[in-house]
């Protein structure tokens, strides 16, 4: 065990951050179903892992977003004795995913923060196409 992994203690990170990013911030956790603190974590340890020299020295602990989100949906799917395959677990867990996708992407554009082009074949932030013509 290395020296990072025996030190878990937890200290507090504070950032200061527009109050629309927060509610965005907010929003995907709570997709995710994660806290704040969990999803900002996940977030930057994500961000990290392209600018490590050697990945193999991420300096940080393994994190476990949601919790334990994944095992809890997928004992509910299981509930009642039901048999399901992989395929099948990873289809309606699929259909979850998809459904907040949705429901995210339509909450996004009726605020008015994204927009999606037909002719760009995708979803970009309102109002300028992200520099592109």
């Amino acid at each position: 065990m290395t020296d990072v992994e025996a030190d878990t203690e937890r200290t507090v990170v504070k950032t200061y951050l527009p109050s629309y990013q927060k509610e965005i911030w907010q929003e995907h956790a709570a997709e995710l179903d994660m806290s704040q603190s969990e999803y900002v974590r996940a977030m930057v340890q994500a961000g990290r892992k392209g600018f490590e020299a050697d990945p193999s020295e991420a300096r940080s602990t393994p994190s476990n977003p949601g919790g334990d989100g994944l095992e809890t949906r997928i004992l509910s799917l299981l509930e009642n004795g039901q048999y399901l395959s992989w395929d099948g677990l990873v289809e309606e867990l699929s259909n979850s995913f998809e459904d907040r996708l949705e429901s995210a992407l339509d909450s996004l554009q009726q605020a008015n923060r994204i927009q999606y082009s037909g002719r760009h074949g995708g979803y970009t932030i309102s109002g300028g196409m992200n520099g592109r013509q």
